[in-house]
This record gives structure tokens, C-alpha cells and sequence, in this order.
């Protein structure tokens, strides 16, 4: 059966065959397989299914159908409207609260590299807008599972407030489309209800903020290294750092629910 290569993600070479994804294989591939079996295995939906590897090494998962942001700019209206944000606040929680019950396997290997303890949750890391795939009106779920690892709950979650509400620079999500500036305190608070958050949601803005930075962080430091694919990274590290400075701007009335 033909390969047909797969747009975008963060690592290149993924592949879909039939109804089935093959993607190189990472050090710590191994250990987001036992993740991904964890959720099987808890009924959650909404992630794709471990089928092993293949005989060149590569991982192989099960392809979701649907619709995915790709290369479209401007974004499609799913991603800015509210019921986007309630389904990936929900299924955010479900993600969270199926993974409380989760331990690793020792020696597991991580690509934040932030070892797991127990109270922690596995997040996703990067669930936003680039790795969603919908079908109509509903979310099917969340690919691109490299980044998950252990993570407390507002950490994951600030990163969807950053990409979904959208909190990013505006110079970015103006160009993906987002004009809505004025509707950003309550296109917040929609999806921190939908997950059910009970936090200081004043404390909120400072995970996005600290999530905002140490991703700038992680890609300045890769970029150093000297490897092109890295370096070419660096516009998105700058961004990071103007939607601090934006978001360090807002008035504190805008974290507080009406």
C-alpha cells in the first residue's frame, strides 16, 4: 500500500498507510507508548492506538479521521469558536483525570525530560490548534503525542489557554485569523469551565506566562547548538517572548470570571 506523507508535526517523515500512521521512531517513543495503552486501556477516546512498530523501525499508530489546521491560513472557524474551546477543555480534563492514575515504567525516558512523581498528571504538552482534528462540529482528538510527559495540570493546560483563546502575540493569531481581542478574558474563562478548573484563576495567568517563556527558553537553547532546523525555530521563540509581554500587560481583572 502506497505512502502518503503526512503534513507538519514535529518531527518529519510520518507517513499514513491505509488506516494506520508510521512515524520515525525517539528515544522516548517507547515511553508514550505506555501512555497511549494507559488511555486504551481507561476507555478514553480521543488519542490514537499503539499497533507496535514496523520493519523499518518506526512506530505505527492509528489514524485519526478528520480535519486538521495544516497549512491553512487563515484558520478555519472551528478553532475560534466556543464549542472548540469546551471540547478541548473537556477533554482536556478527561486526559488529566485518566492519567492521575498513570506510573511509568522505571527508567523511562521523556522529551521534556522532566521526571514523573507521584501527583503529577501526563500532559499532552502541546495540544493546540496544529494537532487537533475535528470532524463537523466535533473534536475527534489530539496526534503528535512526542512532547507528553508529566506535567501538573495548569502547566498543560496554560498552553491551551496560550494557542486556543487564543494568548498568543497578537501579531501572530491576527494572521491565523483571530481578531477578537476584547472577547479574550471570556473566551478564557469558557475553557477553564469546561475543564472544571476550581484554581486562583488570578495564579492562571503566570503558568501562561512561565509556559510562554521556557518554551522561548527550550528554543533558543536548541538553537545554539548550530543545526539549521533549530535555528530555524527562532521566530517562533521571539513570538513566545512578545506574548509575555503581552500577556504580563493585561489587568488582573481580566483573570477573574465575570
Amino acid at each position: 500500500m502506497d505512502e502518503q506523507p503526512l503534513p507538519g508535526g514535529r518531527h518529519v517523515g510520518g507517513v499514513r498507510i491505509g488506516d494506520t500512521v508510521h512515524r520515525p521512531a525517539n528515544p522516548w517513543t517507547r515511553t508514550v507508548h505506555t501512555v497511549l495503552a494507559h488511555l486504551e486501556a481507561a476507555g478514553f477516546e480521543g488519542a490514537p492506538r499503539v499497533l507496535g512498530f514496523d520493519e523499518q523501525g518506526r512506530e505505527v499508530l492509528t489514524f485519526l479521521h478528520g480535519d486538521t489546521i495544516g497549512e491553512q491560513v487563515p484558520w478555519p472557524a472551528w478553532a475560534w469558536s466556543d464549542s472548540a474551546l469546551k471540547q478541548v477543555g473537556a477533554w482536556m480534563r478527561r486526559l488529566h483525570d485518566a492519567t492521575a492514575t498513570y506510573v511509568p515504567e522505571p527508567g523511562a525516558v521523556w522529551f521534556i525530560g522532566r521526571p514523573w512523581q507521584p501527583g503529577l498528571v501526563i500532559g499532552h504538552h502541546d495540544a493546540s490548534p496544529y494537532n487537533a482534528v475535528w470532524q463537523g462540529d466535533d473534536l475527534v482528538g489530539f496526534v503528535d503525542w512526542d512532547t507528553a510527559g508529566p506535567s501538573s495540570r495548569e502547566r498543560d493546560l496554560a498552553y491551551c489557554a496560550l494557542t486556543w483563546v487564543p494568548l498568543h502575540a497578537r501579531r501572530v493569531v491576527t494572521e491565523q485569523g483571530f481578531t477578537a481581542f476584547d472577547d479574550r478574558s471570556r473566551r478564557l474563562h469558557l475553557l477553564l469551565d469546561a475543564y472544571g478548573y476550581e484554581g486562583d484563576r488570578t495564579k492562571f495567568g503566570p503558568e501562561v506566562v512561565d509556559r510562554a517563556r521556557v518554551n522561548a527558553q527550550v528554543i533558543r537553547r536548541l538553537a545554539e547548538g548550530g543545526e539549521p532546523v533549530h535555528q530555524a525555530l527562532l521566530p517562533f521563540a521571539a513570538n513566545l517572548e512578545q506574548a509575555v509581554v503581552e500577556i504580563e500587560a493585561l489587568p488582573e481583572s481580566f483573570w477573574v470570571r465575570a
